[in-house]
């Protein structure tokens, strides 16, 4: 049995070195090698192989759980969740071949078409505003911004006022949004009354939207503040509930005393019944008829 094999491999290593190869792509393949390789023999005789050593074999490619490829894209016009016109996006081939593509909503990346989009962009950019149009991300922050309300506490300081650089900063730190003093504008200078206010943010020079201000009191929101005002809520809502349980015991009272009154009263004008049933049959005359000596 071992010679046999020994004359299989040998025919094997006989056989001249041509690899063909398929011109379709190979699928859940798993591609691997030796990790020691095998030393040459000497002539008419067998490779030797060791189990230990050369039955050790390292991964080349593994077609079943490799990374699929991307197609790479450039946008012809908006594409909710994926880009604006001109952005050059990477997305499945089923998602590029069945939906963008046939829809024109993308084109492929030629050079020619990377120049195109390259001098639109810098048209869009340096060109007149009224040729300019608006990226996907100023409409999104457009939209955002039309969603918004800001919301400014009062600080226990005098000196405290809102104005240009306190609402810039209060946009940042409140919604995220980065609005730089010249795209940003006041209907005042500067205010802090409490009250209600607006405010009007220009983006990329082209869409203003208005935003509601609202400037409300100072409001300590330390931990140990907020442990008072709870404590405070808590003994407010207990003080209504034992005015309620008051009120009904105060009117639980009233209907009892009513109703021993109503009691007395209805045996009161049971017992006065029988008098007045016995004075008529007094008072009554006895008729002719009736008398017992006429008869």
């Amino acid at each position: 049995m071992w010679s046999s094999g020994r004359r299989v491999l040998q025919d094997l290593l006989n056989q001249p070195s041509v690899r063909s190869f398929s011109l379709s792509p190979a699928q859940n393949t798993v591609v691997v090698e030796r990790w020691w390789q095998v030393p040459l023999s000497k002539v008419g005789s067998p490779p030797r192989l060791y189990a230990r050593r050369h039955k050790i074999y390292k991964l080349v490619e593994d077609t079943k759980n490799a990374p699929k490829e991307r197609m790479e894209l450039i946008l012809t016009q908006n594409v909710p969740k994926l880009g604006g016109r001109g952005d050059t996006v990477f997305v499945k081939k089923s998602v590029g071949r069945n939906k963008l593509l046939p829809e024109g909503l993308a084109v492929y990346p030629s050079p020619e078409n990377k120049v195109l989009f390259a001098e639109e962009m810098r048209v869009l950019r340096e060109g007149k505003l009224e040729d300019r149009v608006q990226t996907r991300t100023g409409q999104m922050t457009v939209e955002f911004l039309k969603r918004s309300k800001l919301k400014i506490h009062q600080m226990p300081s005098e000196e405290f006022q809102v104005n240009k650089e306190i609402v810039c900063r209060q946009l940042l730190k409140k919604l995220g949004v980065v609005v730089p003093p010249h795209a940003l504008k006041l209907p005042f200078e500067s205010v802090k009354e409490v009250g209600e206010y607006w405010c009007e943010v220009t983006v990329n020079g082209m869409d203003t939207v208005r935003i509601p201000i609202s400037l409300v009191p100072y409001e300590d929101l330390s931990t140990s503040h907020q442990k008072i005002l709870k404590a405070q809520r808590q003994r407010q809502a207990v003080v209504p509930e034992a005015a309620a349980a008051d009120e009904e015991e105060e009117e639980d009272v009233v209907l009892k005393a009513e109703a021993a009154a109503e009691s007395e009263a209805a045996k009161d004008s049971a017992a006065e019944e029988p008098v007045k049933t016995t004075q008529t049959a007094q008072e009554s005359p006895a008729t002719p008829s009736e008398d017992p000596k006429t008869k």
